[in-house]
């Protein structure tokens, strides 16, 4: 299966979990079984990296844990961000709030050794810039990883806020 089958393949499936409303369904898609798949924990795992990385303050390295075609729909802008210049600039600002992440409810389905989808709700606590003011927000995510030169990178990423917030 092509990667950008296999992806195509993660994001409907993602997405029909969260529409469905169930995040408990077993998942199953077909690749490589040469190397063996990797544990949910070390899929949750992949959270933590990201979040360390934005603690650094430093859009270059947040970006570089997403794949060069990354797929970005992040929570405080409306534009889709589609390349690394464009996912640079999303976090040059996001990063300004000095973001903190902290996951609430996660769900791992990990598809083969190279693809697996977290998914659930983490919240946010942001510092206003002018004020020094905490708020907390809420968010629904979803990051689908992809397996490439040996490193999990983030090839699509989805964060909205909580509707009913």
């Amino acid at each position: 299966m092509t990667r950008k089958a296999r992806i195509r393949a993660a994001l409907v499936t993602a997405t029909a979990l969260v529409a469905a409303g169930t995040f408990a369904a077993g998942v199953a898609v077909a690749g490589p079984k040469a190397d063996a798949k990797p544990a949910k924990a070390q899929v949750v795992s992949l959270f933590d990296d990201w979040n360390a990385a934005l603690q650094t303050g430093d859009s270059e390295k947040v970006a570089d844990l997403y794949a060069s075609d990354a797929v970005l729909l992040p929570t405080v802008s409306n534009n889709v961000r589609t390349d690394r210049a464009e996912i640079v600039d999303y976090f040059d600002k996001f990063l300004q709030s000095k973001p903190v992440g902290k996951k609430v409810k996660t769900v791992v389905n990990v598809l083969d050794s190279n693809s697996a989808i977290d998914t659930g709700v983490y919240e946010f606590t942001l510092t206003d810039k002018a004020t020094g003011e905490k708020s907390v927000v809420e968010a629904r995510y979803t990051y689908t990883y992809e397996k490439i030169g040996g490193k999990w990178l983030i090839v699509n990423h989805h964060s909205s806020a909580m509707p009913e917030k």
